[in-house]
């Protein structure tokens, strides 16, 4: 079935590979995965992924595509063809890309997993029928995507989309990447549980912590609130940049309701320059699939 469309998603902690038919998008004719185990090295790792493409082979009866996407944590610098900004820090500065594509014997494409998440949903989930999507992730780090008629764009350095290390103004807190004040260190779920933690409030998971507010607690509503403001100064600037049709929220911060609600899009409204805000911000349909399946659509467009 030469129209199937298959896509790895790469991982910190596991590998996935899926086959997918495009007329069947909700659901993958296979799905394998394995423990990236990357404390075992990069080697480990390009023969755990030849691996995953041989089971799949043998388990579906058809033989590996001319072209096989990929979605990775970081960024292809399309300077040097090496991985950057990859949390799976033995990818970095590695030719991954050529490297698998030596082993596979096919051509690969790449993307970062945050454009992957918004391909999928942009094509076959909650963005579908969406000219300009714009994708978020929202999770133990900050993260997004933009995708236009179908299209992810990658940019000139590869790093369309980073809205997570914008500035927010007046905030200070120092962030990984070695600037300060980024978005991924208020918004993110572990900056949101630090915020609590260093108001007064116990050590506990974002979860805990939104059941709190649901009960009324002071200090908990006080985080949540810090979230919507703060997400609305964010956003309303990516949205003055872009003015998407569409924005997708994935990542465990994404389930919070408040997200999605109107006062949250009355915040956006105060720095947005526009009287009125028509983009829908919607949930993810997709869940977990999103990330495997958007490097499978990556097969279906080329670099």
């Amino acid at each position: 079935m030469d129209s199937l469309l298959w896509g790895i998603d790469l991982g910190g902690t596991k590998i996935e590979i899926a086959l997918c038919d495009p007329a069947k998008p909700a659901e993958a004719l296979l799905r394998r995965r394995c423990d990236t185990s990357a404390h075992l090295g990069y080697d480990q790792i390009l023969a755990r992924i030849s691996s995953l493409v041989a089971e799949a082979e043998e388990i579906s009866g058809f033989h590996r595509p001319a072209l096989i996407g990929i979605g990775t944590p970081g960024a292809v610098d399309p300077a040097t063809g090496e991985l950057k900004n990859s949390n799976t820090t033995c990818l970095n500065g590695r030719p991954l890309r050529q490297n698998l594509a030596e082993i596979l014997g096919c051509e690969i494409t790449m993307a970062n997993d945050a454009n992957c998440f918004t391909l999928a949903e942009a094509r076959w989930g909650a963005g579908k029928g969406e000219d300009l999507v714009l994708g978020l992730i929202l999770g133990t780090g900050v993260g997004g995507g933009i995708c236009i008629g179908g299209r992810v764009i990658n940019g000139l350095h590869g790093i369309a989309g980073e809205w997570g290390h914008n500035p927010i103004p007046g905030e200070d807190q120092p962030c990984y990447c070695g600037r300060r004040g980024c978005v991924e260190t208020v918004l993110a779920g572990p900056s949101l549980q630090r915020f609590y933690r260093e108001s007064g409030g116990e050590d506990l998971k974002l979860p805990a912590i939104y059941q709190r507010a649901v009960e009324g607690e002071d200090l908990a509503n006080q985080t949540l609130v810090r979230l919507r403001e703060k997400f609305a100064q964010a956003i309303a600037a990516v949205i003055n940049i872009l003015d998407p049709d569409a924005i997708v929220i994935g990542g465990g911060v994404g389930n919070i309701p408040l997200l999605y609600e109107q006062p949250t899009r009355e915040a956006i409204l105060q720095h947005l320059f526009n009287s009125e805000l028509k983009t829908q911000i919607l949930r993810p349909l997709l869940g977990d699939s999103a990330g495997v399946f958007g490097a499978a659509l990556l097969s279906a467009q080329r670099d």
